[in-house]
This record gives structure tokens, sequence and C-alpha cells, in this order.
């Protein structure tokens, strides 16, 4: 069964197909450091977007870093995801792993991704191997290095736009290390670097012969096509650092034979989301590079992520949006659906303290919640999280307890509504609280049932 396409997704086709039209077959211009007007034009339309080349971090965190992910790598922690997009399955050319906080989860692509925990003051993680335990470590200490970074560059861009700055870098390593473009008072800069998440990505271009093309500029293949990235705190920064296997012959390249930027070099694209005006800039991306996009770029531009010649790693620091997110949070929901059982009778089956049409709808709806947001999402993808680590298993173990009540809960209103000498209007009442649900947990069944057999 085709999925219903969201009015944000038919907003965005329709724009991308306008923008697709206006261009017929001409490309839309680009700039790469060997153009002259490449950081004027990154002053003027890029001023959030920072770059820190290798030479600005520690070698200390360069070499445990590297490690890491290797161990993860090597280790076969690092997954190819089965995503949803406009209601098709696709399979990423990436392979990920997130980690972060524990009990945290981070949702792209209609796809929920449980985080392995990284081992925060007052964990107790038991990781199935000593060396996946010290790499989520190295990743919590880059994780802590880089929000530090950035808290820095944000205070810096604040202090440069109040002195009404307007310098022109020489090269990337001078260029300005911050900017939020914001006048607001007292912004709480550390809510916004909080990263609670790090996403993992490993891609090795010599086994991908099918990536796309970038559509509009000419830039080459994609490992990661235009985006923004998805379901993180208002304003919040990302930081990234990437890692390609470059050999020293590539090293020594001169990127000047190419016309447009280098195919054997890794880049990052970024545009301002649907302009055709002002120059598109693809930034080459070597071994130890970071770069941090600050306040709203994620929201007022687009990057994607241009492949090189050579195998690449990523650990791309977020703050999930994860209010409906985390462990704990969808454990108070069950709790809050559950409330409204009686207790167990000795036949096995519940009794219900209130047949309310808005206590049922909530609890369906929760139900619903629990069972395609959480069980499906985390056992659809298998046995994959423990590679690294059973934290997961006893939640999941309890969250399919709970389902399995909330089971209950509906065979008892259903109970109801056929029980004889029930008024008509009653039954209409409760019939109408929870038939929304229930079709949709009828449709999304056989969503999930078509994808298993896949």
């Amino acid at each position: 069964m085709k999925r219903t396409l969201t009015a944000e997704e038919r907003e965005r086709e329709a724009k991308k197909l306008r923008l697709l039209e206006e261009l017929e077959d001409t490309w839309l211009p680009y700039l790469t450091p060997k153009d002259e007007e490449f950081y004027e034009q990154w002053q003027l339309k890029y001023p959030k977007l920072v770059l820190r080349e290798a030479g600005s971090v520690s070698e200390e965190i360069h070499k445990e870093v590297q490690e890491a992910f290797f161990t993860l790598h090597r280790h076969g922690c690092l997954f190819r995801d089965l995503v949803r997009i406009q209601g098709k399955d696709l399979l990423t050319p990436v392979s990920r792993i997130l980690i972060g906080n524990p009990g945290c989860t981070y949702k792209y692509l209609n796809t929920r991704l449980f985080s392995v925990p990284w081992p925060v003051k007052g964990s107790s993680i038991n990781y199935t191997e000593a060396e996946i335990a010290t790499a989520c470590q190295t990743f919590l200490k880059l994780n802590g290095y880089l929000q530090m970074e950035t808290i820095q560059a944000l205070e810096e861009l604040a202090v440069k736009e109040k002195a009404n700055e307007d310098v022109v870098p020489l090269c990337i390593s001078e260029f300005p290390r911050v900017g939020v473009g914001s006048s607001r008072d007292k912004v709480d800069l550390k809510s916004r670097t909080a990263y609670n998440v790090t996403l993992l990505n490993f891609m090795d271009p010599q086994k991908m012969p099918y990536l796309k093309d970038e559509p509009y500029f000419g830039m080459g293949k994609m490992a990661v096509s235009w985006h923004h990235d998805e379901n993180l705190v208002d304003r919040s920064a990302v930081a990234v650092y990437s890692y390609s296997c470059e050999d020293s012959e590539e090293d020594n390249e001169d990127e000047s034979e190419f016309e447009g930027r280098d195919p054997n070099t890794w880049h990052v694209g970024f545009k301002i989301s649907w302009d055709i005006e002002a120059p598109g800039l693809a930034i080459p991306l070597h071994q130890g590079d970071c770069y941090f996009m600050l306040d709203d770029l994620n929201a007022t531009h687009q990057h994607c992520v241009l492949a090189g010649s050579q195998p690449r790693f990523s650990s791309t620091h977020r703050v999930a949006e994860c209010s409906t997110g985390t462990l704990d949070y969808i454990l108070q929901r069950c709790q809050l659906a559950l409330q409204n059982v009686r207790g167990d009778l000795d036949s096995g089956d519940i009794s219900l303290k209130s047949f309310e049409p808005a206590v049922l709808k909530q609890g369906e709806e929760i139900h619903n919640e629990v069972e395609f947001e959480w069980l499906r999402q985390f056992w659809f993808q298998g046995s994959r999280y423990t590679k690294c680590t059973d934290w997961w298993c006893e939640p999941m173990t309890q969250l399919e307890g709970l389902w399995k009540k909330m089971e209950s809960v509906t065979n008892a209103v259903l109970h109801e509504v056929k029980r004889e000498g029930l008024p008509a209007e009653q039954r209409n009442e409760m019939l109408t609280a929870i038939l929304a649900s229930l079709t949709t947990r009828q449709n999304l069944r056989r969503e999930w049932h078509a994808r298993s057999v896949l």
C-alpha cells in the first residue's frame, strides 16, 4: 500500500520540479577554492558555515578518532539503512551507526535509529567488546571537544557582528571561526550546542558504482543528496569530523587540472535552499577536517556530500530533538495509556476504569505510537544493535510487554462496544473515538508486513 505524501513532502517535490524546469539543460554556477570569488561568496552568502582544517585539531584527537572509526568498521557495527522515501523503501549507500546519550533515538527519512550509548557519567553499559567500549568513549570525548569549538565559534561571530566586521578570508584556515547572525539577547549557546548524538557514516565509493549525479550544479557523484538535517532542536548547530582514506599520491595531486571540483576528493556542497541566483559551494574535505553549520544555516541552506574516490568516515554531531524520542518519554506514555486499567481478572482479561471517549482515544493513539514508532522500528532493523551492546534488549522487552497490555485494552473496549444493553449513543461515541486509530493501525500493519517480506 503506497503511503500518501505529507504536505511538506509535496511542497518539497514541487519546489524541486520547478527548479529543474527553470534550469532546463543548464547548470547553476558553483565555486571551489581555486575560484577567485570563492572566499568572498562564502563570507557573503554562507557566513554561518565554518571550516576547521585538520592542522587546527590535536594529533591525539585525530589518532583516537581514526582508530575508533576502524574499530567499529572492523567489528561490523555500521549498517546501511532501509529508509522510506515517498512510500518507497530505499537502501542508503552510506553505512551508519548512531552513538549518543543512553535512551536517545534519532529519526530520519521515516527510520528511527536507536543510539548505542556512550559512557556518560553515572551510566552502566555492557559493551560486547572492550574495543567497542573504547571507541564509544572516544566519540564522547570528540563530542565534548566539538561542543567547545562550536560555543567559541558562536561567541566569536557574535562579537564580529556587533563590530560590523566584514573581512574576506585569505584561505580556509583563516576563515572567521564563528557566526550566528542573530541580535537576540542572551542566546543560550549551550542548549544549541549540547550535542546528544553523533551519526557515524562510512562509504566506499568503489563499491557503489550507481551513485546519483548532483542534479543542479553538475558537481559529480553524490554520496548523500541535497537535504536539511531532520529532527534537530531549532537553530541548533551541527558539527562534522571528516576522515577520508587518502593515499600519498592523491594528497599531492594538483586539483587545478580539473574543471570544477576534483572528483577524487571528497567535498561537502552547500546551496541556499531553492535559490538559483547565489552560486553553490563545493568545499574539499581532507583527513581530519571539521566543519560546523551554525545557528539557522541548516534551515536556510541545503547541503550534500560529494563522493571522492577513496573510502570515507564521518562523525556528525547533532542536538537531536528528543522530546518524543527517548526511552523515558515512551515509558511515560505507556504509563499514561495504562492508568485506565483497573487490573487483571482471573480469566486473564482486564477491566477498564473508564470508557470515556477522550480516554479511549488517547489510549489507542499511544498504542499506535508504541507499536509503529518504537517496536516495529526496532525489530525491523534486526539484531544490529546487539553488535555493540545489549543495552536496548531489556527496555524493548519491557515495551513489548506494555504493548501486549494495550492489545488487551483494545479488546476490552471492543467487547464493551458489543455489549447488549449499551445505549446506541454511547456506542457511537466510543466507536468514533477509536475508529481513526484502529484504521491507521490496520493500514500500518499491512505496510510493515509488506516491508518485512521484501
